[in-house]
């Protein structure tokens, strides 16, 4: 059996952080813009423990939210599930107040 591997992949680390998705932080990771611990790092992927990295973005540090909110939400017909919408579609989050939609939120 293999060996179970520590900590979170970068990537869903930095889309946890409401960084970028994680398509997009994969982007930023190979353009070389994120670093761990001070070092740049390219390879997504790579492996951090939150609770002793220091992951940061153009040089700004990117923690994930210390505390979750979870909305249950009646979405109507015509409101799309995404954060936002290229097509200017009503998104699920223009149904919600603004002290919410301040908040990183993950529509599913």
């Amino acid at each position: 059996m293999a060996e179970e591997q520590q900590g979170e992949r970068l990537q869903k680390y930095l889309a946890r952080a409401g960084v970028a998705s994680r398509r997009h932080a994969e982007e930023l990771i190979a353009a070389g813009r994120v670093s761990v611990n001070g070092e740049t790092v390219r390879i997504p992927g790579t492996r951090v423990d939150p609770a002793r990295d220091v992951v940061a973005v153009d040089g700004q540090q990117a923690r994930p939210a210390e505390t979750l909110t979870w909305v249950l939400l009646n979405k109507p017909a015509a409101t799309v599930t995404t954060v936002s919408d290229p097509q200017g579609r009503r998104t699920v989050l223009d149904l919600l107040p603004d002290t919410l939609r301040a908040q990183r939120l993950f529509p599913v």
